[in-house]
């Protein structure tokens, strides 16, 4: 039996351009239902029946049927929100960030107290690690120092082995 060849992708297009027509996709995918929904109401179905068989509640059905009224097939395409805008503004950001790489070690704990003193800002542990992220701060649990470790502990360490292997 002989050996099965295998085939070698063509990398023709960039991966950030494939996400971007995955994306795109997506977004037709999701017309889809808004249509079928307008189409059951152009044949006499009512809005709560026609939502109920595309599987949205009554509400969105009438959310879809308004924009359908004012903006026709544009108005069936997805728009997505930016979210919730943030409580910093993106100079505060930027100081903000100039305050955390003046020093190098940062408990989560000490960037939340900092922000809501400096910003009067209050935001939760989760929030900050999502700040730092868009940062590309990395953090972590410090490394733990034991107060009871001698101030010499490396030279003493190193005395101990060599008086054990000579």
């Amino acid at each position: 039996m002989g050996r099965k060849k295998t085939l070698v992708v063509k990398k023709t297009v960039s991966e950030a351009d494939i996400n971007r027509r995955i994306k795109e996709e997506k977004n037709r995918a999701r017309i889809i239902p808004r249509l079928i929904l307008i189409k059951l109401l152009y044949s006499g179905m009512s809005v709560i029946e026609a939502s109920k068989d595309v599987g949205v509640v009554k509400r969105v059905g009438y959310q879809w049927l308004k924009r359908w009224n004012e903006s026709g097939f544009d108005g069936l395409i997805p728009r997505f929100a930016g979210g919730k805008p943030s409580k910093l503004s993106a100079e505060q950001k930027k100081e903000l960030r100039t305050l955390l790489e003046a020093k190098d070690l940062w408990y989560l704990g000490d960037i939340v107290k900092l922000i809501k003193s400096g910003f009067g800002v209050e935001y939760s542990e989760r929030q900050v690690r999502r700040i730092l992220k868009g940062f590309k701060m990395k953090h972590a649990k410090p490394y733990q120092i034991d107060y009871r470790k001698p101030k010499d502990a490396e030279e003493i360490l190193k005395k101990t082995r060599s008086d054990k292997s000579g």
